[in-house]
């Protein structure tokens, strides 16, 4: 364990400049979501962020014109983040048990990065652009999702207007849900059971449609 600083250091040398720019950044962005999500974003300040990722103040400002581009930029980073850590645990399964597979993930997510929600909840006042890009990002990617469901005849019946508005209703859910039960004591805990079986109910059944007769209760 000792050895691994100097590891760490071994392969930093051997990047090429652009690869040793991406990697600062990242970085950056990963000391600047700790602290964020430690201190929120009023008292999140470069100097902060630069202790906790180990880097000069001169440094921060090769890839930030200022403290807030950076702060501007960190949910939409995070949330694309989330798009591809969901992806890749969503499989191939037909299109209802994807959408509870991606509901599920996001839970995952969100104990992989606790810092999430507050960094989300306070981005619409202290880094309203970076809010409204997160919004953008990751309601141009669910409908993406929607449409090719549709292509396929897995949903029928629903425009693109409607699957925009579909798309925030899932995000409003994840949002509230995750205050609800995910967030306890400082921490961030396991979600309950009853909270996928309840989303997976809504999701294949409908809340007033009628019940198949061949469905488990």
């Amino acid at each position: 364990m000792t050895q691994a600083p100097a590891t760490a250091a071994v392969k930093v040398a051997k990047l090429n400049r652009v690869e040793r720019n991406a990697w600062t950044k990242r970085k950056i962005f990963d000391a600047a979501t700790k602290v964020v999500g430690r201190f929120g974003y009023a008292e999140a300040s470069v100097a902060r962020i630069t202790e906790e990722a180990g880097v000069a103040q001169g440094t921060f400002y090769n890839h930030f014109e200022n403290r807030q581009e950076l702060l501007d930029q960190l949910l939409p980073k995070i949330g694309m983040d989330m798009v591809r850590f969901i992806r890749d645990r969503t499989g191939t399964a037909d299109a209802a048990r994807q959408e509870i597979k991606r509901f599920g993930a996001f839970f995952d997510f969100i104990r992989e990065v606790p810092e999430f929600l507050r960094i989300l909840n306070e981005a619409e006042f202290f880094a309203p652009i970076g809010y409204q890009k997160h919004l953008d990002n990751i309601s141009t990617a669910y409908v993406r999702i929607m449409r090719r469901a549709r292509h396929a005849g897995a949903i029928e019946d629903f425009s693109d207007e409607e699957f925009e508005a579909i798309v925030h209703m899932f995000m409003g859910a994840r949002g509230y849900l995750s205050r609800r039960y995910s967030y306890a004591n400082g921490a961030v805990t396991a979600v309950p059971v009853h909270v996928i079986s309840a989303y997976e109910k809504l999701i294949t059944r409908g809340l007033f449609g009628p019940r198949n007769e061949n469905q488990q209760p």
